[in-house]
């Protein structure tokens, strides 16, 4: 049960009526989730939380379509959070892979540990972990990087802590081991 109800379109004002719409415009085969439903309750919070889109296309740019979602799957699952690791994991399954069988080069490894270690240390990463990203990636791309690990790390904790249902139509891409509306 989420410890605040998703906001309804005919409840949502006009402001964040527009802004939902804009969004699913913006964003084609994006929706309006439960998530961004609860971050409608305040327009400037969902406002904020969107910008995560530019920002993971920014991360697409530098590492590409496929590791980016694996970086936010890493991220997701080291921050614990059930509802974001379930999305990222639809987008594994729909690209032809098993979440649980990936097969990964030494680099990609170092990008996915990089976003874990973000997430499970709170930030504070070794420089075992640090270094392989620092000799791939220039400053800027770095902080792109980070930037976008910090983003998805505040959207895990929305989720988290508003226990925010995971959606129906991710319900197919739940752990075998885990099909409840967590």
């Amino acid at each position: 049960m989420p410890r605040i109800t998703p906001l309804s379109s005919e409840s949502a004002t006009p402001e964040v009526q527009a802004a939902f719409t804009a969004h699913v415009t913006d964003y084609p085969g994006s929706r309006i989730t439960n998530m961004k439903a609860t971050l409608g309750r305040s327009l400037l919070a969902f406002q904020v939380y969107m910008q995560w889109y530019p920002l993971y296309e920014e991360v697409k740019k530098i590492v590409g379509n496929r590791l980016a979602y694996l970086f936010a799957h890493a991220i997701s699952e080291g921050a614990n959070c059930p509802l974001c690791t379930t999305f990222f994991r639809r987008i594994i399954i729909d690209n032809g892979e098993k979440p649980q069988d990936l097969t990964l080069t030494e680099h990609e490894q170092a990008v996915i540990d990089f976003g874990s270690a973000i997430a499970q240390n709170k930030g504070e990463i070794s420089d075992e972990l640090y270094v392989p990203i620092a000799n791939s990636y220039t400053d800027k791309q770095i902080v792109i990087l980070v930037a976008f690990a910090g983003q998805m790390i505040a959207t895990n904790v929305f989720n988290n802590v508003l226990e925010v249902n995971i959606d129906e139509y991710l319900y197919p891409y739940l752990p075998l081991t885990q099909q409840s509306n967590t």
